[in-house]
């Protein structure tokens, strides 16, 4: 089992939703969440004061998979998330070495 941790712009999420239910992801966790890589933060103005950004919003994506759907997992992520614009996220890939379905006791690709 894999489990892939997005990083994506908000206005992206219902898009990545639709994609990745499409592909047969049976559920995933969304926490809102606030970073910065290379594009640093940025500066806004509010009420004629200039001021800076320095954690850009952003929404974290976690879905665990079997680990034959990665790949796909990854490249859908990669389709509908991308605006080719600073800011796009990251996609991380880790193994899951056990998942266990807290109602059934279900273990494994079973729990998924």
């Amino acid at each position: 089992m894999k489990l892939i941790i997005a990083a994506i712009k908000p206005f992206k999420l219902e898009e990545v939703r639709e994609a990745l239910t499409a592909i047969g992801v049976r559920g995933m966790m969304v926490t809102e969440i606030k970073g910065f890589g290379a594009q640093s933060g940025h500066t806004e103005i509010y009420r004629g004061a200039e001021y800076a950004v320095n954690f850009v919003p952003k929404v974290k994506l976690e879905i665990v998979v079997a680990d034959g759907l990665a790949d796909e997992v990854v490249e859908t992520i990669l389709k509908a998330a991308k605006t080719d614009k600073i800011g796009d996220g990251k996609i991380f890939v880790l193994d899951v070495n056990q998942a266990v379905r807290v109602r059934t006791g279900e273990a494994g690709d079973d729990a998924l």
